[in-house]
């Protein structure tokens, strides 16, 4: 444990793992008052990036990570699935924000920060939102990415990034092109 750690030292050992973990980061000024901190550039495979911030207070750092923004449709689906979701999630939980848009946040005491511990914390918010972000698209934007679909076709574009969707397509209205 490192329980004689001050901010500035856990913000050191956080930049020396992400440094050994070669992922991207850069400084983050602070929000609306809130605390500065790091943004850290998570390489997933169904959400190609997720940017997480890791704020270092005086007793805890802060991790934030955007999912995805408000549903378009099925709201209650959707947060059935995300508070189903959270009980199977280590040191973080989703929630939403003023307007609505879904993050993954979460707490460690500066006294718990240790590379193991912030890379198993990393680790879970990519877990995470990779696996979930075709669910949530699926329950909250189904209509939206038929809409897409179809347009896509009418006008000869690719469908590559759609093709984890193509159940979502009435094969009756569309020839699947």
């Amino acid at each position: 444990m490192n329980r004689s750690l001050n901010p500035g030292q856990v913000r050191k050992l956080i930049e020396d793992t992400l440094d050994a973990a070669e992922l991207t980061y850069s400084p983050f000024p602070g929000a609306h008052g809130g605390l500065p901190g790091l943004v850290v550039e998570l390489p997933g495979e169904r959400k190609l990036k997720t940017n997480t911030i890791l704020s270092v207070g005086e007793h805890s750092v802060r991790v934030e990570a955007f999912v995805c923004r408000k549903p378009d449709e099925n709201d209650a689906g959707v947060y059935r699935y995300l508070l189903r979701r959270n009980r199977r999630l280590y040191g973080v939980a989703y929630t939403l924000d003023n307007v609505g848009d879904i993050y993954l946040v979460g707490r460690m005491a500066l006294a718990s920060v240790t590379a193991d511990e912030l890379d198993r914390v990393l680790g879970q918010v990519l877990e995470a939102v990779d696996f979930d972000f075709n669910t949530l698209l699926e329950l909250g934007f189904a209509t939206s990415i038929q809409k897409e679909w179809e347009w896509r076709v009418s006008t000869g574009q690719s469908l590559k990034n759609l093709r984890a969707f193509e159940h979502l397509i009435d094969k009756d209205d569309d020839d699947g092109q």
